[in-house]
């Protein structure tokens, strides 16, 4: 077995983000041979298709990470029973020009957290839709739409009992995802 980069995509910019604790929590259950590097998309220009030609720093950096990665793993709130527009704006820049679409082909898992009875169910349905216009292999199964409970976060970034048990076979779900498709 070899070494799988996955690309971290966190839909949430706020500080006490439960997605974020969610995205750094996963990344411990991962199996050995797997390696995380969290994409910052909060200083990204809001998508202009005139800035192509000369995209900002941050938009090459973004673009590179993702052209890098083995594999993606989304983890994002729901918004108006959408995706965050930080969100969508990262997947807009790093799928532009024409052509130079750096998310194609790649493997990906797409998990959420909110306070919410639905978690983020339509958010990732969305995400899907999109994702699948981008041509990313997007995992099927097991789904997760998680709602903040008491007891769902343990200590030290870990989670709750039941909570655990769910995240480790959805992340070694994720992690046979990736190996079967990068």
């Amino acid at each position: 077995m070899g070494t799988y980069n996955i690309a971290v995509i966190v839909g949430s910019l706020r500080r006490d983000s439960f997605n974020r604790r969610l995205a750094e929590g996963l990344t411990r259950l991962a199996p050995a041979g797997f390696e995380f590097t969290f994409c910052e998309i909060g200083d990204l220009p809001l998508y202009n298709q005139d800035d192509d030609a000369h995209p900002a720093e941050a938009v090459t950096r973004l673009k590179q990470q993702i052209a890098q990665a083995d594999g993606l793993l989304f983890v994002t709130p729901e918004h108006n029973r959408s995706v965050p527009a930080v969100l969508k704006n990262a997947l807009d820049h790093a799928s532009r020009p024409y052509g130079q679409n750096a998310w194609a082909g790649k493997p990906a898992g797409i998990i959420g957290i909110s306070v919410g009875a639905i978690g983020t169910a339509l958010a990732q349905q969305h995400l899907r839709g999109i994702l699948s216009y981008l041509d990313v292999r997007v995992m099927g199964q097991p789904e997760g739409y998680l709602q903040v409970s008491e007891g769902f976060f343990g200590e030290n970034g870990g989670f709750g009992t039941r909570s655990g048990e769910f995240l480790q076979k959805w992340m070694q779900a994720f992690a046979d995802w990736v190996t079967r498709h990068a």
